[in-house]
């Protein structure tokens, strides 16, 4: 009886290993991942929310999945700085925002060309007003706002149009003459799609 045993465990046991190894690997496979998608008159913008800055990720998806930002525009571009889209820059909508949220830092994100960051006003705790976000179009970067102003995403495709709407005629305000209307939305892909859409790699 003990043989018999043994035998029917050895028989057995890596059968179920390799039942476990394929549902992994499926929802690997199956597993989705949200991509920040803007889309304008000039073209499709797409970025990558970090998971380092969960609190900005999660209110960003939940704006855009709302529609909140596509009431809005690009309200200012400024050449070699950024392009900012979503609320204006006014005491309408940053004094007691309902949007507000606490800033999130990290070494590993900077002000690097193409990140997606969310603005704010001068308050002392740095908290972001997630009605309002810029994107860095400055080749080297704006190291000087790393700390204070909070990244939550990356360009990933897209960054001709980025270029394009830096080139826009503005007013003494910075505002472009030709409105440039926002829709804002959230796609979902696998890695593998990541991969062959974006040459994005999921480790």
């Amino acid at each position: 009886m003990k043989k018999y045993y043994s035998i029917f465990l050895l028989l057995f046991v890596p059968s179920g290993c390799k039942k476990n190894n394929e549902q992994k690997a499926s929802q690997t496979e199956t597993k989705t991942y949200p991509i920040g998608i803007v889309n304008t008159r000039l073209g499709t913008m797409y970025f990558w929310l970090y998971d380092e800055t969960p609190i900005h990720k999660a209110k960003f998806i939940e704006l855009a999945k709302a529609g909140h930002y596509d009431q809005f525009t690009f309200n200012r571009v400024v050449k070699n700085f950024v392009i900012q889209g979503g609320c204006p820059d006014s005491v309408k909508y940053f004094e007691n925002s309902p949007f507000l949220i606490p800033g999130e830092f990290s070494d590993s994100i900077k002000h690097i060309y193409g990140a997606l960051g969310m603005g704010r006003d001068n308050n002392p705790q740095k908290q972001s007003n997630a009605c309002q976000f810029y994107i860095v179009n400055k080749e080297a970067g704006l190291p000087n706002l790393d700390g204070d102003y909070s990244i939550f995403g990356i360009i990933l495709k897209g960054k001709e149009v980025l270029e394009a709407i830096e080139k826009e005629q503005t007013n003494a305000t910075d505002e472009p003459l030709l409105q440039i209307p926002l829709k804002v939305s959230i796609g979902l892909y696998t890695a593998k799609e990541l991969k062959k859409v974006f040459g994005l790699t999921i480790k």
